[in-house]
């Protein structure tokens, strides 16, 4: 698997990736993107805006790169990284499929991606996410797989998927939703020919939102490697929005509170790699800062105290503006 190369990184931010969500497209949920983005959100200045975020996290050790076919221009902009840097054969890119992207560069369109887990889907997402990213894919993941999802059934699809797995690429599948324990748990049911079919999961955990946390200790047991995102739900963990117990511990610690959020999920035992969904280059480092936080019993008591319940982080998440 290509997570074996982060298995032998040194560098302590070897295991914090960055997700190109924010700033692949021009609207996106997470809260603040209005500020942190400049007024002029076209294809060359989110083009330069990315670049620059993938400079600073290459620099400082970050090996997991994350995009999606939804997330706009993502996959062009890595691309066009790649292409220009050709030193750089160390990472691990990911990308999903699985959610088109429908909003025509616009920060206020009436609907921003489509989903469709269908095998026709799969096919022509493959084939534009290989045009962009060829053989620099390592990993290719269903995006947001729930328990009613078609791509947990569908035997086309898997044999489909089977192949691309056979041929060295590595396949996966993400979760989103309050009930993502039981597609995490389905997924792992998956089988082609006798073998488990999916060796990545990528999901959704965070002071606020654990529900997902004893299923992907189940899936690092069966062997996946576990991916997390959203580890500051959608900006809700960092200032100036952290509830007052995660600003104490932040104060305490002498960092941010992105790095504090981010540092609850690094100690997981399971987690793998955790993503950096930073919008700007400081935000990226102060992200990256997760790597030195150590918290203490008296401080992740308090800090366990957030969790809500997963209905209502999911209804929260959902009503979060696109700007």
């Amino acid at each position: 698997m290509p997570f074996a190369r982060l298995a032998t990184a040194t560098t302590p931010t070897c295991h914090l990736g960055l997700g190109l969500a924010a700033v692949g497209r021009p609207g996106y949920i997470t809260l603040g993107r209005d500020r942190d983005l400049p007024a002029d959100r076209s294809v060359d200045a989110l083009r330069a805006r990315t670049h620059e975020l993938l400079d600073a996290a290459y620099a400082q050790g970050v090996r997991y790169l994350d995009a999606a076919r939804s997330y706009g221009r993502s996959e062009e902009f890595l691309a066009d990284w790649l292409a220009a840097r050709p030193e750089v054969t160390d990472v691990v890119v990911g990308s999903k499929w699985g959610y088109t992207y429908t909003a025509g560069w616009s920060a206020d369109a009436e609907t921003h991606e489509v989903k469709d887990h269908t095998l026709a889907t799969y096919e022509r997402q493959r084939a534009e996410t290989d045009a962009l990213l060829g053989d620099r894919l390592d990993l290719y993941q269903i995006h947001s797989v729930t328990p009613d999802s078609p791509a947990l059934t569908d035997k086309d699809l898997h044999a489909r998927l089977a192949e691309a797995a056979a041929e060295g690429l590595t396949v996966g599948f993400s979760t989103s939703g309050p009930a993502q324990a039981d597609a995490i748990r389905a997924a792992l049911e998956v089988t082609v020919d006798g073998a488990p079919l999916f060796r990545t999961v990528q999901s959704t955990y965070n002071a606020l939102e654990t529900s997902a946390g004893p299923a992907l200790a189940q899936a690092h047991d069966a062997g996946l490697t576990v991916i997390v995102k959203e580890g500051m739900a959608n900006g809700r963990l960092a200032d100036p929005h952290a509830p007052a117990a995660l600003r104490e511990v932040a104060e305490e610690t002498g960092l941010g509170c992105d790095a504090v959020a981010l540092a609850l999920v690094l100690r997981q035992p399971w987690a793998g790699v955790v993503l950096s969904g930073a919008a700007t280059a400081a935000q990226l480092t102060s992200n990256l800062h997760a790597a030195a936080v150590d918290l203490d019993e008296d401080q992740l008591a308090r800090l366990a105290t957030l969790a809500e319940e997963p209905p209502a982080y999911w209804d929260r998440r959902a009503q979060l503006p696109w700007h």
